[in-house]
């Protein structure tokens, strides 16, 4: 399931109107970016301008994707063992449900075509994509999949 924009505005500009950072913040983020490379919400996340809820919703809306933060919710273990640690971990993403042969997983990069691919490849189904934090996906990762 590819992304549906429907914002059609950089993240970096999204986030100034949000009120999330400022232009200024936005310039040193794109400064280190040209710099050293890296995706410009975790370069603002690095740099103490945001958090990574607020680039996770930023990105919700940008793309259309649902964000959904996972402390609260729970996973059954039968979709746990649908996607093996390794590609989970590989791809930062996490398996949250699975209705018919549709699979429901939650990312923190929505634009990672190649993931999707190779999930939908692995488990025969068809991927619906949610975004969440980075560190939201490796705690469930820990808690499912065991450290």
């Amino acid at each position: 399931m590819y992304p549906r924009k429907k914002i059609n505005k950089p993240l970096g500009e999204l986030l100034i109107e949000r009120g999330v950072i400022t232009a200024s913040q936005l310039e040193e983020a794109l400064n280190v970016q040209k710099q050293k490379g890296g995706l410009i919400g975790e370069i603002i996340v690095e740099l103490g301008f945001a958090e990574e809820k607020d680039i996770a919703y930023s990105l919700s809306i940008q793309y259309g994707f649902p964000y959904i933060p996972l402390d609260n919710y729970e996973i059954n273990s039968d979709v746990i063992n649908i996607i093996p640690r390794q590609v989970v971990e590989q791809y930062c993403l996490m398996p949250l449900d699975k209705i018919g042969s549709t699979l429901m997983i939650a990312m923190a990069d929505p634009l990672n075509f190649h993931a999707v691919e190779d999930v939908e490849y692995l488990t025969n189904c068809v991927v619906q994509i949610f975004i969440s934090t980075i560190s939201d996906i490796k705690k469930a990762i820990e808690k499912y999949y065991g450290k």
